[in-house]
């Protein structure tokens, strides 16, 4: 892609998905992702009540006089958005394929993240680490972020979301907001998940397509699996083979969200051809009302 046009649609998505974080998700944002704790901010004076596990007796012997540390909710966080790059994402039959999908949640989530002085890093995942971006402030940041994602071009198209996990688990190494954002045509990553869970929040975003989810009877069609590259010729006209094939979504889908729940991630199911505001801003609330 030539550089004016990656320029025009860095420019265009930028507009819409910064106007979206302004108007709806900065509040919503910043009241559902916590800070790291409580930092240090100043010493006074002891109170009559103060918890006399916070006298700084260093201050104290100083003064002759009881001092205590006060300290507040450290806001900043580090915000990591894990990008499937895989082929299966470069489809898509209504309104948007679900790689561009993608990379306007992350926009709005990065948008979001730095209204909220937040740091914001990306891991760009197939069946390896694409690539890493260390976790910056500012818009600057935000917009290359974009602009890789539009552009990037992976190596390899397969998925192994357990590779991701296992990076962000040995990379970052104090505690961050992740979002992992894939359709998650994988299995096996349920351990991985859970050791990244037990050190980061891990947020799961499953962007997928309605025509992923049963096959529309047209006859005989050729199918190509991007991943594999390999293609076979499919009768969508034999009611056998859409039940069988509707069959194999239901279970992937149960298996999916099982995951979820033993390893206790929240997500949301975000479609191709709908509005993605309303899942996030659901997702947002239902952990608000948990703070």
């Amino acid at each position: 892609m030539e550089a004016k046009e990656v320029f025009k649609k860095v420019r265009k998505i930028e507009i819409k998905t910064r106007g979206l974080s302004n108007q709806i998700f900065s509040g919503h944002y910043h009241s559902s992702f916590k800070g790291k704790g409580m930092a240090f901010s100043e010493v006074r004076e002891y109170i009559y009540g103060d918890d006399i596990r916070n006298i700084d007796w260093n201050v104290t012997a100083r003064f002759h006089h009881p001092y205590v540390k006060v300290f507040e909710e450290e806001r900043e966080l580090t915000v990591m958005l894990l990008i499937d790059v895989s082929g299966s994402n470069e489809f898509g039959t209504r309104v948007q394929l679900k790689e561009e999908q993608m990379t306007e949640i992350a926009a709005v989530l990065a948008f979001s993240a730095i209204q909220n002085n937040d740091k914001v890093g990306v891991i760009f995942f197939s069946d390896k680490i694409e690539k890493f971006i260390p976790p910056k402030k500012g818009s600057l940041h935000i917009l290359r972020i974009i602009r890789e994602l539009i552009d990037f071009k992976p190596s390899s198209q397969r998925t192994n979301i357990s590779e991701a996990l296992r990076y962000l688990t040995n990379a970052l190494k104090k505690r961050c907001t992740s979002f992992l954002i894939s359709d998650f045509i994988d299995k096996g990553f349920e351990d991985a998940l859970k050791i990244a869970r037990n050190k980061h929040d891990i947020v799961a975003l499953k962007i997928y397509d309605h025509r992923e989810s049963e096959l529309p009877p047209v006859g005989m069609v050729k199918l190509y699996d991007k991943e594999t590259g390999q293609k076979k010729w499919v009768d969508t006209s034999s009611a056998k083979v859409r039940q069988e094939y509707k069959d194999w979504w239901v279970e992937h889908e149960k298996y999916i969200q099982t995951v979820f729940l033993k390893s206790g991630v929240d997500s949301a199911n975000i479609r191709t051809d709908q509005d993605y505001v309303k899942p996030l801003v659901s997702l947002f609330k239902k952990r608000e009302a948990r703070f």
